[in-house]
């Protein structure tokens, strides 16, 4: 078990609320008055997050983008996001990309905090957001026989951060300047049984929400969508690659989604393993996990 895994299963003792959803949700979802709140918080940290030296502006695009998925998972609407930031020695280029982010996504900054600090920079954001209908999908919804569909293709972050990385291609912004399927999310949260979304990448996204179902997944890579210009011979390592941002999905047998979207998988009864790829348990990591 990782540091990041071993401490999660420690603090679920620590928040018992319902609102935290065992800490196996990607949000927290409070009843508040009327309404349904849907908070999310993500850090990001220099060297792990982005590249040392790279456009502060693409930085806090993605810090405002990556919160936001986590909302489109819920089907939300975004109401305002808290900044948590350490200062720079020019922070013009950092305020700069939070403005265009703020103003694609429509949603305004309501507050934060600022530090000094020496090392690598962490930034962090809480995003707030209003459900738009109820129940609130969750990870934990997902019945044998459901089917597991995927929003978009998996891999245009890694390429996008190679060309980055080797300075080959800048123009690519999959990995720079994601975009959070927030209107596919409100338009599948209505009928979705399961819904998260895939940042940490395919297979070990799709293992955690198989594993808060107390389901296995079997998945048919052969339908996973992938940028056309991957490699045939790289697609198990971008299925194990995350950043992509796409919602993971489940419907009740026989549904159709609203949206475009691929068929990928099946759920069934938990057969030892979270997910089956192909006929056959993954082996080594599935996908990206703090040490």
């Amino acid at each position: 078990m990782s540091k990041e895994s071993a401490l999660i299963a420690a603090l679920r003792a620590l928040a018992p609320h319902p609102a935290a959803r065992g800490l196996q949700d990607d949000c927290a979802v409070l009843d508040f008055g009327g309404e349904t709140m849907i908070l999310t918080h993500d850090m990001m940290v220099e060297g792990v997050h982005w590249l040392p030296g790279q456009d502060m502006a693409d930085v806090a695009w993605k810090l405002v983008a990556a919160n936001l998925s986590d909302l489109a998972a819920k089907g939300a609407e975004p109401i305002g996001v808290l900044l948590g930031f350490t200062l720079g020695e020019d922070d013009t280029r950092f305020l700069h990309g939070l403005n265009e982010a703020l103003t694609a996504f429509a949603v305004p900054l309501l507050g934060g905090d600022t530090v000094s600090a020496n090392g690598p920079r962490s930034l962090g954001l809480t995003a707030l957001g209003r459900a738009t209908c109820r129940p609130v999908p969750d990870r934990r919804g997902a019945s044998p026989g459901d089917t597991l569909w995927l929003t978009g293709p998996v891999g245009a972050a890694m390429l996008g951060f190679e060309a980055l990385r080797d300075k080959t291609d800048a123009s690519s912004t999959a990995f720079r300047r994601p975009l959070p399927r927030l209107a596919e999310g409100r338009a599948l949260a209505p009928i979705v049984t399961a819904m998260m979304d895939v940042s940490d990448g395919l297979l070990i996204d799709a293992a955690r929400m198989a594993q808060a179902s107390a389901i296995t997944f079997a998945i048919n890579s052969t339908n996973v969508p992938f940028p056309a210009s991957l490699p045939p011979a790289r697609q198990d390592e971008a299925m194990r690659w995350g950043d992509d941002y796409e919602l993971l999905f489940t419907l009740p047998p026989g549904t159709n989604p609203p949206i475009p979207a691929h068929h990928i998988g099946t759920a069934s009864l938990p057969s030892g393993s979270p997910i089956i790829v192909d006929g056959a348990v993954p082996h080594n990591n599935l996908g990206y996990m703090h040490d």
